[in-house]
């Protein structure tokens, strides 16, 4: 979605013209406010997209479906559409939204990777896993920095791995800092809930600032999730049901490794350090630039030149906020400005 960014401007010889920083702020946060006023969430008892798993988000918590948290993803973060395709919905904290800065979502997903053993459980040695996942950097930057990413290390455990054999829950966080990113490293903490035919996924990334309000809550986002009638790792039947080639240590290992390197679920979610890709941001740039270049000759504009970009601007503006409203109306994703088929594809 391209976001224009020129307000209304009127001028006379009496009043001056507002600052160009003014007038994109002003413009910025009525699209923020558009898409607030648009968004729908849900709280309760939550059937996900496919019948095999719910989601039960209590008091505290609220719940943005499938359509929605994938034009968030998408239009709003910047992520690449096939960074979502499995995505269900979004769990946010009841005061936070994916405008809110400091505070953190769980993306709901669901792989249909098969019924995955956990057998190895009890077996790994989590600390040799990590000197062996930091060996393994080098070659795995290579192929991100040929890719157009930037280069990752894994800093270490943010929360060692534990799987509840009884609950069939296993969960994990992980300190990750990206090329020369600032400030507070990223979080990535991973919750797998095993079913029969594959595995319900609730992934949170925000810094590592945001760790210990992601640890206070995590017992209450543990609990959310279930699996319906036919769908739990009880009802496996090893005459019929697909064995996945993952085991627990494969999960936290992560099998993106086997994909040239591109640790996916922390690229799909990652924003500059959580803070939100704005909408249209190489244009954002692109836009301030000319402003501040601009801002010498803003003397030699004359008044019927201001009243024509005013009309212009004031209708797309205008356009934008009903865009964001279809949001909710339909729950269909507002569609990127010239390119209203979008695809996905595999990661």
């Amino acid at each position: 979605m391209t976001v224009l960014l020129l307000g209304a401007l009127t001028l006379n010889a009496a009043v001056p013209a507002k600052d160009s920083t003014e007038i994109y702020k002003e413009q910025l946060e009525h699209f923020i406010d558009s898409v607030r006023k648009a968004q729908k969430f849900e709280t309760g008892l939550i059937n996900l997209p496919g019948g095999k798993a719910t989601v039960d988000v209590p008091k505290g918590f609220k719940f943005l479906n499938q359509q929605q948290s994938k034009w968030v993803l998408t239009e709003l973060w910047g992520n690449p559409p096939s960074g979502a395709e499995d995505v269900l919905g979004m769990i946010f904290p009841e005061n936070s939204d994916p405008f809110t800065d400091g505070s953190y979502v769980f993306v709901v997903e669901y792989e249909d990777m098969g019924y995955v053993k956990d057998d190895d459980a009890e077996k790994i040695d989590y600390d040799d896993m990590l000197k062996k996942m930091q060996e393994d950097e080098k070659e795995t930057n290579k192929a991100r920095v040929q890719g157009g990413y930037p280069t990752l290390h894994f800093v270490g455990w943010a929360q060692k791995p534990y799987y509840d054999k009884e609950k069939k829950v296993l969960h994990w966080a992980k300190e990750i800092k990206f090329g020369d990113q600032e400030g507070a490293n990223t979080l990535n903490y991973d919750v797998r809930v095993l079913g029969r035919h594959g595995v319900l996924s609730l992934k949170a990334v925000c810094t590592m600032d945001e760790l210990p309000l992601v640890k206070a809550n995590i017992d209450k986002v543990l609990n959310m999730s279930s699996f319906t009638s036919g769908n739990a790792y009880s009802d496996f039947d090893p005459k019929i049901d697909k064995i996945a080639v993952w085991t627990i240590g494969g999960l936290v290992a992560g099998k993106v490794l086997a994909k040239a390197g591109l640790f996916a679920v922390l690229l799909k979610f990652l924003a500059a350090g959580w803070k939100f890709i704005a909408i249209g941001f190489l244009a954002l740039i692109g836009f301030l630039k000319n402003l501040f270049s601009r801002k010498k000759k803003e003397k030699d504009i004359d008044t019927a030149d201001l009243a024509t970009t005013e009309e212009q601007d004031t209708v797309a503006v205008e356009e934008e906020a009903p865009a964001a409203e279809g949001l909710a109306a339909d729950h269909t994703p507002a569609p990127e400005a010239g390119n209203s088929d979008k695809t996905s594809g595999n990661v």
